[in-house]
């Protein structure tokens, strides 16, 4: 395997977390006892441009055709954060009626929903037909279609180009990098602005987020690599954000190179400053990684084991991709879990792929009143710690996985 960015062999090991079911591919029951695919989830790292990866076992258009289940509108805190983003972007770019925005992976319109009260003319472009629908039956249009070169050339060749570029979470997605950030130099009006959120490497590692990694994210980026990708696409990154969303994300802002008048921040020398400060301009500072991520196997297991010595009823909260890597890379089955709840129902009555742990509506909770209640999407534990506080109520607890096991 060569590095998707650069071409190097790739020779160093970031992580192994074993064989493992797309996270996404959610089972009916009548799946269960039909063989199910699983794929090597081992992460390497180019020693020279520190792009960590993963191997392309299955491609997007496989990935995202079937039924997937990923819909961004379950989650209010997530709503609240795109609420507040197009407030900003509009205000800070000057944005009106007169202005072209464009995202990438819309999803079902969780974000571009949000222009209309400004009446700015918005357009998704969406890979998954079941949320394209969605965003469609809301007002919002979009096409179904995979965001490539070959998709950016014909937007400048039929005077689509966008004021705007949104791509939220959809950066890691794509195991043709080159070809994904090379067209969105011709799809960018000139002066236009390109912001993407994507998860921060960084705070991956620091905080021991190996469950973050699945087969739908190819790539993952220190602010270093991602420069210097986009800066071989001719697009200069000008600001970049630290964000807290979905455990520690960058938001970079990038145009044309060849644009006047937009010098780069001060952040982004900052952020520069402070990788190469904490090593993360050298390749040993990423491969420490596996050592750690085995020692909170460890203790989540040893937590778990406790708990169900003791007698205790353990379920679930939530049914995110992260939460599918958590279970099979620890081997976390219905002996330890019960169910597990989500407020979606694309999920409800599914099963998870690899560990068969069926998904119930939230309301199972207060029905069978479980002594603890594992949250597996963490990253919004707040949320739920809010949603579902009421299990207090009869003593029940919160066990929060990651990064270090704690119980709340």
């Amino acid at each position: 395997m060569n590095c998707r960015f650069c071409q190097t062999s790739l020779k160093h090991v970031f992580v192994s977390l074993g064989g493992s079911p797309l996270s996404n591919a959610f089972l009916r029951a009548q799946d269960l006892h039909k063989m199910e695919p699983h794929y090597p989830l081992d992460v390497y790292i180019c020693e020279n441009c520190l792009l960590v990866q993963l191997r392309e076992f299955e491609k997007p258009t496989d990935i995202f055709n079937r039924d997937y289940a990923y819909f961004s509108s379950y989650s209010e805190s997530w709503l609240s954060h795109c609420r507040q983003y197009v407030d900003m972007v509009v205000k800070r770019f000057g944005l009106n009626e007169n202005s072209s925005v464009v995202e990438i992976a819309s999803n079902d319109g969780y974000l571009l929903q949000y222009f209309k009260k400004y009446h700015i003319p918005v357009f998704g472009i969406e890979p998954a037909a079941g949320t394209a629908a969605v965003a469609l039956a809301n007002g919002i249009p979009t096409e179904v279609a995979f965001f490539d070169g070959s998709y950016a050339r014909r937007m400048r060749q039929e005077q689509r180009q966008a004021d705007l570029i949104i791509g939220n979470n959809v950066l890691a997605h794509n195991p043709n990098l080159n070809d994904f950030v090379g067209g969105l130099k011709p799809a960018l009006k000139s002066g236009g602005v390109i912001t993407m959120e994507f998860p921060y490497i960084v705070r991956l590692i620091e905080e021991i987020q190996f469950d973050t990694i699945y087969h739908e994210h190819f790539s993952y980026f220190s602010f270093l690599t991602v420069e210097r990708i986009f800066g071989s696409h001719g697009l200069a990154i000008f600001d970049v954000e630290e964000l807290p969303t979905h455990g520690g994300s960058l938001r970079i802002y990038a145009g044309h190179l060849e644009d006047p008048g937009r010098s780069p921040s001060v952040r982004v020398e900052e952020l520069r400053t402070k990788e190469v400060a904490s090593g993360y301009g050298d390749i040993r500072r990423y491969l420490a990684f596996s050592a750690q991520t085995q020692s909170v196997k460890r203790d989540i297991l040893q937590c778990l084991i406790a708990l169900k010595r003791e007698g205790k009823r353990i379920v679930g909260y939530g049914a995110p991709a992260k939460g599918n890597t958590l279970l099979n890379y620890c081997g976390i089955r219905t002996d330890f879990l019960d169910y597990t709840v989500d407020r979606s129902p694309h999920k409800q009555n599914c099963y998870l792929p690899g560990s068969h742990i069926p998904v119930k509506h939230p309301d199972r909770i207060r029905e069978d009143k479980p002594d603890y209640l594992l949250i597996l999407p963490w990253n919004i534990k707040d949320e739920i710690l809010d949603q579902m506080g009421f299990i207090r109520e009869w003593g029940g607890r919160f066990i929060v996985p990651i990064p270090r096991v704690q119980i709340l």
